[in-house]
């Protein structure tokens, strides 16, 4: 039986290599590669599963029209049309809003429903480009701490995932390494039983934190202030590495200072912690050498989120972490994988369009976007493919009330009938990563791999190239970068170009290459065969990770670092209305949205729920079970009652879901805010306050 190798493009940092086993034309069998050093022969409980949503039977399978108004759900809500009718009506639709409104009141909305190559961010940029569409800025999950990191070290560099068995101390701050990142842990059990100490940061007490050595449950959104305390004990305890700090580091004496201010009972007083556990941490994590720190982006999903990566990214420079195996941080390692966007993208395209670049809109503020009446152009078409804004989008009723719009032309290109189909005009069935080829890259590990096709898309699929193709020759729209195939695509992408820098790790790799080896680890410098990534110097233009910042400066912000507490805290005026800090959190068995409505995931998990501490509970008279009303001045939604000390008091909890799928039609992100973070425009849905009552 033949097996096929492919690589899972899901938005999670293991980007595993995967072995599709085909049994007359059908895919019988999935499972990790055992040959991958990452991978290693496991999968996680949502792809080991994947055949159950390959071959559901509620796949979309053919392209669908509304015929019931906006806001009617399943199938019946729609009718079968042909291919070509359906790209008819689509070109029609598109062209008719550029000639009336401008080509920028079409919107494309995606992010991570593949982070694929090709499907991911290939032919669609280059046909949007062409139409001159208004541009996305895709913020909605990584960009505030990615603008962080950056600012520091100058690049998303990180320890790979199996020098961590090298570690000595981890630190897992907000990263719940068993549900979302779960190929890192045989790496850190294997350190453990070195002799490694893991602590878990985080509000929750997540599956990672319940097996640590040490679960520190801090308030959410305090993170910067924790960070902040931690570098002035080790400043002034100097316990920092003082040779490492002055050849490789500019402004100490500016963090040395601001640190200064943040003792560890002012820290105590801000996070929540103990000023015993404050000191505690620092001086173990200074001292116990290598260590490293496993930062996730829930950190970053807050006001003050760009802050707080920052601050922690200061903990490794000053440690001098970075020299040793298994010592400094992993926050990202996609920068390491330096493909040629321009070539791939083609952002030139737009100015044949329009003359110069597009508008960009964020995409945290799609309600806003949608309803605002001064916005020019207004947004006329969106075209929604790889996400599902209906759900994973903030301030949810603003989101609502601007898709029902009548003179809005929707368009939705997925898998299965979701919250945003609910308000499609044009439903158009996609493929999943088994159906097509792509080009795969991590930002977990340092392994570069081709995902084969390994099978034949079922009913009338079709590839998000392969639909953008299609819908630029209906529109005769003029480029032969339009026509591409995929090995084309992927071609373009690894044209590295000759100015690049030894820093460009993908330059020499072919698709031909990857076609006999599947997977080929990045041509990383090591040394000793270890990647040490900024052992002798950082990627910013000093050469020195930046502790005091002129770039960030000139944005206005703040150049060392600084907490300030998000508008919505305990530290709040709102607090008085709304006194809980809700973490809207995701299943571990789904990813975001993807893998809600399979039957058999829905079995790993418990949903529409609230977890709460039993001293919240108490003095709202709710027990276990209860049904509640959980909301805040965005709006309201229906929960049961699950008290339990895994968050701590003042601390709520509840995982974003279909809203389809809840009895009461809606999900935990009528609740948060579109607000934006301190850095890059990012999601702030970790700074909310609500109030809870039962029913």
């Amino acid at each position: 039986m033949p097996v096929v190798h492919t690589a899972c493009p899901h938005d999670c940092p293991d980007a595993c290599s995967v072995l599709v086993t085909i049994e007359d034309g059908r895919a019988t069998r999935i499972e990790g590669n055992p040959d991958h050093p990452v991978t290693r022969g496991f999968l996680c409980g949502k792809v080991a599963k994947y055949l159950d949503r390959v071959y559901s039977p509620n796949r979309l399978l053919y392209p669908m029209k509304r015929i019931a108004p906006k806001g009617s759900t399943g199938p019946e809500a729609f009718a079968r049309v042909s291919w070509d009718e359906a790209l008819s009506e689509v070109a029609g639709k598109l062209t008719a809003a550029a000639a009336e409104f401008g080509s920028e009141s079409i919107l494309p909305f995606s992010y991570g429903g593949t982070l694929g190559v090709v499907h991911g961010s290939g032919m669609d940029r280059r046909f949007f480009h062409r139409l001159g569409a208004s541009q996305l800025d895709r913020t909605i999950c990584s960009v505030a701490g990615e603008v962080a990191l950056a600012s520091v070290n100058g690049a998303k560099y990180g320890v790979p995932p199996e020098d961590y068995k090298h570690a000595r101390y981890i630190i897992a701050w907000g990263a719940n390494i068993h549900g979302t990142n779960i190929h890192l842990w045989p790496f850190i059990e294997e350190a453990r039983r070195r002799g490694a100490k893991l602590v878990v940061i985080d509000p929750f007490r997540t599956r990672t934190a319940r097996v640590s050595d040490w679960h520190l449950a801090i308030r959410p959104g305090t993170d910067v202030g924790l960070a902040l305390g931690l570098l002035n004990y080790i400043i002034e305890n100097s316990l920092y590495d003082a040779p490492y700090v002055e050849a490789h580091t500019s402004g100490f004496d500016e963090l040395r200072k601001r640190a200064a201010a943040y003792t560890p009972k002012r820290v105590e007083e801000i996070t929540g912690l103990g000023a015993e556990q404050i000191v505690r941490l620092a001086r173990e994590y200074a001292t116990t050498k290598p260590s490293v720190i496993r930062l996730n982006y829930g950190v970053q999903r807050s006001e003050n989120g760009g802050m707080a990566v920052r601050a922690i990214t200061m903990l490794p420079a000053i440690t001098g972490a970075w020299k040793k195996q298994g010592g400094g941080m992993t926050l990202s390692t996609s920068g390491a994988f330096a493909i040629n966007k321009a070539k791939l993208q083609r952002p030139e395209l737009m100015t044949m369009a329009l003359g110069r670049q597009a508008r960009i809109l964020n995409m945290n503020q799609l309600g806003k976007v949608l309803t605002d009446t001064a916005l020019a152009p207004p947004v006329r078409a969106l075209f929604v493919y790889n996400c599902n804004p209906a759900a994973v989008c903030p301030n949810r009723n603003l989101v609502i009330e601007g898709l029902k719009r009548a003179d809005l032309f929707t368009v939705v290109h997925e898998q299965f009938f979701t919250d945003t189909t609910d308000y499609a005009d044009i439903v158009l069935p996609a493929t999943t990563f088994l159906e097509h080829k792509d080009l795969v890259t991590s930002y977990g590990h340092l392994h570069l791999q081709l995902s084969n096709r390994a099978i034949e898309a079922q009913g009338e699929c079709c590839s998000n190239a392969e639909l953008f193709r299609r819908l630029a020759a209906r529109m005769g729209l003029q480029d032969e970068s339009l026509c591409a195939s995929d090995d084309q695509l992927i071609d373009d992408a690894l044209a590295i170009e000759a100015t690049s820098t030894d820093r460009n790790f993908v330059d020499g790799i072919t698709r031909e290459a990857l076609e006999r080896e599947h997977s080929i680890a990045l041509n990383v410098a090591r040394s000793n065969g270890a990647y040490l990534p900024f052992a002798d110097g950082f990627a910013t233009p000093s050469g020195k990770a930046e502790l005091c910042s002129e770039a960030l400066a000139v944005a206005g912000l703040d150049p060392v670092v600084a907490f300030t507490p998000p508008t919505e805290s305990r530290q709040s005026e709102q607090a008085r209305q709304y006194p809980l800090e809700l973490l809207s959190r995701k299943h571990d068995n789904f990813l975001n949205t993807t893998f809600c409505n399979l039957p058999g995931h829905q079995k790993m998990e418990r949903r529409f729920e609230l977890q709460m501490n039993p001293e919240d509970a108490e003095v709202r008279g709710i027990v276990d079970g209860d049904a509640l009303r959980v909301y805040n001045a965005r709006g309201d939604l229906r929960l049961l009652a699950r008290v339990d000390d895994g968050v701590p008091p003042g601390v709520v909890s509840a995982y974003l879901d279909w809203a389809r799928t809840a009895p009461d039609g809606k999900n935990v992100n009528v609740l948060t805010s579109d607000r934006l973070a301190d850095m890059g425009g990012g999601a702030t849905f970790y700074s909310t306050l609500v109030e809870v009552k039962k029913v």
